[in-house]
C-alpha cells in the first residue's frame, strides 16, 4: 500500500465504531472487502455481547440537573439518596457508602464495583475529561457483565469540572434516573488465513473498534492498517509459517473480541508459535503514518 492508499483507509474510516454497533459491523465488513481485493478471502467470526439502547439518564444533585451520560447494562432504575464522595478507598470510607449514591475517583473497575456493592451503595457517580481543558465531553460508559455478574445498580458519567464543583459544594444529595432496554446482540472478529510451508502459525492481531469520542486513527485504526499492509506482503511473497490475520471487535469495551476468539479457538492457539498485537505498536505507526501522508 502507498501512503495514498492508506491516507485513504483513514478517510474511509472516520467515524465512531463501538463493539457491538452497526457502525463496528460496517467497519468489519470494510477490512473484509479490503482483503479481498488484495486476492485474500477474509471471513467473520460473531460473538455474543452485551448491548443496551438507553431512553433516559438524568442526574440531579442538591435538586440541580447535571449533564450525564447513563451507563450501558446498568439497569433501569430511579434512585434518590444521600451523596457520599468516595475520596479513599479504606474500609471506614467504604463503610460509609451504605445506603448511599457514591460519587468515585478513577475508572469503575471490578474490585471498586464490588466493594459498592458489599457496603450498600445504591447508585454510583464517574467522572472522565479534564478540568483545564475546554470540551465538556462525557465519555459513554458501560457496566460490564464481568464486573456486575448480573448484580446491577444505576450509575451514569459526568464530565470532571461538574465534578470538582459538586466537591466544592458539599453537596448532600443525588438523585439518578436510568431507563434503558436491555439485550443480546453481536460484534464480529475479522479473520484472515494466509497457509504456509508448515502448518505452525504465527498470529498477528489489532482492534478496529473504538471508544464514542473518537474514531480511533491511532487507537487502533493504524494497527488495523498495518496488518493489511503485512498481509499484502505475504500474499505476493512465499512464507513457511502460516500465518493468521485477526482484526478484533469490541476491543475497548474489555478485550472482548480477543478473549472470544481465544475461548473458540483455544485448540488451534496451542500450535501459534508467536502471537504478534498491533495495539500499541499500531499506535507508534500511526505518527509515522501521520508524517507519511501529511507530505
Amino acid at each position: 500500500m502507498n501512503t495514498q492508499q492508506i491516507d485513504q483507509i483513514f478517510q474511509d474510516t472516520a467515524y465512531v465504531r463501538m463493539g457491538g454497533r452497526a457502525q463496528e459491523l460496517k467497519c468489519a465488513e470494510y477490512l473484509q472487502e479490503k482483503c479481498s481485493k488484495l486476492g485474500a478471502q477474509a471471513h467473520l467470526e460473531a460473538f455474543e455481547v452485551a448491548l443496551a439502547d438507553i431512553h433516559e439518564a438524568a442526574l440531579f444533585v442538591d435538586g440541580k440537573e447535571i449533564p450525564c451520560k447513563g451507563y450501558f447494562n446498568a439497569g433501569s432504575t430511579e434512585v434518590e439518596a444521600e451523596l457520599f464522595y468516595l475520596a479513599n478507598k479504606d474500609a471506614w470510607s467504604l463503610k460509609q457508602c451504605s445506603g448511599k449514591i457514591v460519587m468515585i475517583d478513577g475508572y469503575l473497575g471490578y474490585w471498586v464495583y464490588q466493594d459498592l456493592l458489599e457496603n450498600g451503595a445504591v447508585g454510583f457517580i464517574t467522572y472522565d475529561g479534564n478540568a483545564n481543558y475546554c470540551d465538556r465531553d462525557i465519555d459513554q460508559r458501560e457496566l460490564r457483565t464481568y464486573v456486575s455478574k448480573g448484580n446491577k445498580i444505576p450509575g451514569v458519567n459526568i464530565n470532571a469540572k461538574d465534578a470538582i464543583e459538586i466537591v466544592r459544594n458539599d453537596a448532600k444529595t443525588a438523585k439518578i434516573v436510568l431507563k434503558q432496554d436491555e439485550y443480546t446482540g453481536n460484534s464480529h472478529n475479522v479473520v484472515l488465513d494466509l497457509h504456509g510451508e508448515v502448518e505452525e502459525m504465527i498470529v498477528l492481531t489489532a482492534h478496529y473498534d473504538s471508544t464514542s469520542l473518537s474514531t480511533g486513527a491511532y487507537d487502533n485504526m493504524s494497527g488495523s492498517v498495518g496488518l493489511l499492509g503485512i498481509a499484502e506482503h505475504f500474499i505476493k511473497n512465499p512464507h513457511r509459517y502460516s500465518l493468521r490475520f485477526i482484526w478484533c471487535g469490541s476491543e475497548e469495551r474489555g478485550l472482548l473480541g480477543s478473549k472470544a476468539y481465544c475461548r473458540d479457538h483455544e485448540e488451534e492457539l496451542k500450535k501459534a508459535v508467536l502471537n504478534i498485537n498491533l495495539d500499541m505498536i499500531g499506535c507508534i505507526m500511526g505518527n509515522f503514518i501521520a508524517c507519511a501522508t501529511s507530505d
